[in-house]
């Protein structure tokens, strides 16, 4: 299985992988019932989750329901506890969208969660990040997971963020850290062959290394950084059901008032 779904990642355009996957896992779901993990975007229970990853695929990290990894089923969790996400219709944008959200916050927030990428399929609107089609001060909160490592400029990213939220909004803004994690990020456009790419940037469509310095980044888009620790401060048993990474940080950049 390990295997399988390397290559698929790998391998299979991201557009089409999207379209494809949910209808193919859902048979996987009926061989992997059980009730030790519990998806927390689902709420569908099995005996462990599916792995996933290109290289070495992690263990019990893939929902084969929703399709959740790790990190969404910590954005969840800190969004429904941290946050009034789910109290209160918001005026939402989703920076390439996850399949496993996108009907559960639309049902939240109805025609005011958008959706944008460059190619997604399954984006409401196609955008660049670099030069969003939206006003200033439109947004609430703004959800930009694992997008920042693909795009050419991300300070230039994280500035547009800034600007189409509204004064005292949010963005939560994660991106993928690989070890060892230098002290500062790490790019360079001279290195053009694939898999040299991959072996040093994680992905051969990554376009830099994150570094320690990732928060200094945000600060200088004019996001005010924060580095939240929710993680750690879940109970040890919601913490082993819904797979999560203690050591992960969720990076948040707040628009001044």
């Amino acid at each position: 299985m390990k295997k399988i779904v390397s290559l698929l990642i790998r391998f299979v355009p991201r557009p089409l992988l999207q379209r494809l996957a949910g209808t193919g896992l859902k048979v996987a779901t009926l061989f992997y019932r059980g009730n030790a993990v519990e998806c927390p975007v689902c709420q569908s229970q099995f005996k462990k989750f599916m792995p996933y990853g290109r290289i070495n695929p992690r263990p019990n990290a893939l929902c084969p329901n929703c399709l959740s990894l790790e990190r969404h089923r910590l954005i969840w969790l800190y969004l429904q506890n941290e946050t009034d996400f789910f109290k209160s219709p918001l005026h939402v944008l989703h920076l390439a969208p996850e399949v496993c959200f996108i009907k559960r916050f639309e049902k939240q927030h109805g025609d005011r969660y958008i959706t944008a990428d460059i190619e997604s399929p399954l984006a409401k609107v196609k955008a660049d990040i670099h030069q969003m089609p939206f006003e200033d001060n439109t947004f609430n909160a703004v959800l930009c997971n694992h997008v920042l490592e693909h795009v050419a400029d991300d300070i230039k990213a994280m500035s547009e963020i800034k600007r189409v939220l509204k004064p005292g909004g949010w963005a939560i803004l994660q991106v993928p850290f690989f070890s060892p994690v230098p002290d500062a990020t790490f790019e360079d456009n001279s290195i053009t062959n694939k898999r040299e790419r991959e072996k040093i940037f994680g992905q051969d469509d990554h376009v830099r290394k994150y570094g320690h310095d990732y928060a200094s980044r945000i600060n200088a888009s004019g996001l005010l950084a924060e580095e939240n620790n929710f993680a750690l401060q879940l109970p040890d048993e919601t913490a082993r059901r819904a797979a999560i990474m203690r050591n992960e940080i969720i990076y948040i950049g707040r628009k001044p008032v």
